[in-house]
């Protein structure tokens, strides 16, 4: 899905962003991506996306972490 159209962002960059280099923030995606820097209109749906992508990359590391200990 598109996030921000003014920047060709989709859900699936944010998430591989998340998942690559660590971004948590708007800040940081912002500076990535230029998400948000132009008409603004995808600032609330980009927010959304960034915090599901960081809520699953966290899980992810939870669970590979309770693997390793296994």
């Amino acid at each position: 899905m598109y996030v921000c159209l003014c920047n060709n962002v989709t859900d699936t960059h944010i998430h591989q962003l998340v998942r690559t280099e660590g971004v948590t923030t708007m800040r940081e995606l912002r500076e990535h991506l230029g998400v948000a820097t132009q008409c603004g209109k995808c600032a609330k749906c980009a927010k959304d996306v960034l915090r599901e992508a960081v809520s699953e990359a966290r899980g992810e590391a939870a669970c590979t972490g309770m693997l390793a200990a296994a």
